[in-house]
């Protein structure tokens, strides 16, 4: 099946969780291209502070105050970005939220939450956008935010692992589903490495550190850029940024390794050293109160760009990387 997807100039995108992070960074991005945008996400205010950075960058923007939890608040982003622009072309699922902390000391309700947001959030707009294009029969694509741990769980952050994992298999299925009834749909997984989004202070946080991210990371202008690439040109699933992909690689073949390697490494490096403050439950239940921003200002280098994942968006480079990949893995799990 054929799927031609349009240049994102010539795009209306619906993004979720699009006042911060990678959402926010995604959002700019598309306007500076001449895309049309629906941004969706819980608070108002931070929605038209990222409506207008995007229209002083020459968009067109409609906003939705939503919860993606909420499957009938995204059934109306649906019907705005109808009502705004006769449709969409790209659905780009990003809303996310987390919790660290041990898992048995994260309450059932948080880690709850959390699958709440990340997983049926992704379900709900996948499910909306599927609908939208197989009634239209055009072609367009779904995007789904995962993480490198949706291929590799991290101590501490096990419920988060758990969501990111539900998610690729969501997404592998429905892809499936879709190619079966032949809806020209490209249907895209993006897993980032760590990225310098407020991501951490965001997070509800059940350690006796505030959290941080395990540095080196990656600019979320380069996991924008990977998902306004998979809304021009199909691809199954791309990685972004070769740190930690590399080790959700050698996990496939040498698990245990990768268990003992993550124990001493992924404790500390997710814990600042600064003592936890009393609010264990961040921004989980409430959109946060300071303003929206893309970057997170972590204290360690900042990749500003990725070969790993633009690699993975060049079917014939892709392939020569696997190849290398998979011996040099081999060679590895024989030692």
């Amino acid at each position: 099946m054929s799927i031609q997807l349009k240049p994102v100039s010539d795009q209306t995108l619906v993004i979720t969780g699009a006042t911060s992070g990678i959402g926010l960074a995604t959002a700019l991005e598309a306007a500076d291209r001449g895309a049309n945008l629906v941004l969706v996400a819980r608070s108002p205010e931070r929605l038209d502070a990222a409506a207008e950075q995007c229209r002083a960058r020459g968009a067109t923007v409609e906003t939705l105050a939503a919860d993606v939890a909420d499957f009938a608040t995204l059934e109306l982003a649906h019907e705005q970005a109808h009502q705004a622009f006769g449709g969409f072309d790209t659905w780009v699922n990003n809303a996310g939220a987390s919790v660290y902390g041990q898992l048995v000391d994260v309450p059932i309700e948080d880690a709850r939450q959390v699958f709440e947001t990340n997983y049926w959030g992704t379900v709900h707009g996948s499910l909306v956008a599927a609908r939208h294009f197989k009634e239209r029969g055009q072609s367009g694509a779904i995007v789904n935010v995962g993480s490198v741990l949706s291929d590799r769980a991290f101590p501490l952050q096990g419920h988060y692992s758990a969501t990111k994992h539900a998610i690729k298999g969501f997404t592998d299925a429905l892809r499936m589903e879709l190619d079966k009834e032949d809806v020209p749909v490209s249907v895209t997984l993006i897993k980032p490495n760590a990225t310098d989004t407020p991501y951490p202070e965001h997070a509800a946080n059940y350690m006796d550190e505030e959290p941080a991210l395990p540095t080196p990371a990656y600019a979320p202008e380069v996991v924008a850029r990977a998902i306004l690439s998979a809304a021009e040109k199909p691809v199954r699933d791309v990685t972004v940024g070769a740190k930690d992909g590399v080790m959700s690689a050698l996990g496939l073949v040498a698990p245990g390794l990768v268990d003992k390697i993550s124990v001493p490494a992924f404790f500390d490096q997710q814990k600042s050293g600064t003592p936890a403050s009393g609010d264990h439950r961040g921004n989980l239940y409430e959109p946060p109160s300071t303003p929206g921003r893309t970057r997170g200002g972590v204290d360690g280098h900042v990749f500003e760009s990725s070969v790993w994942s633009q690699a993975q968006q060049r079917p014939l480079v892709a392939l020569g990387a696997a190849v290398a990949a998979g011996l040099a893995l081999a060679l590895i799990s024989r030692d």
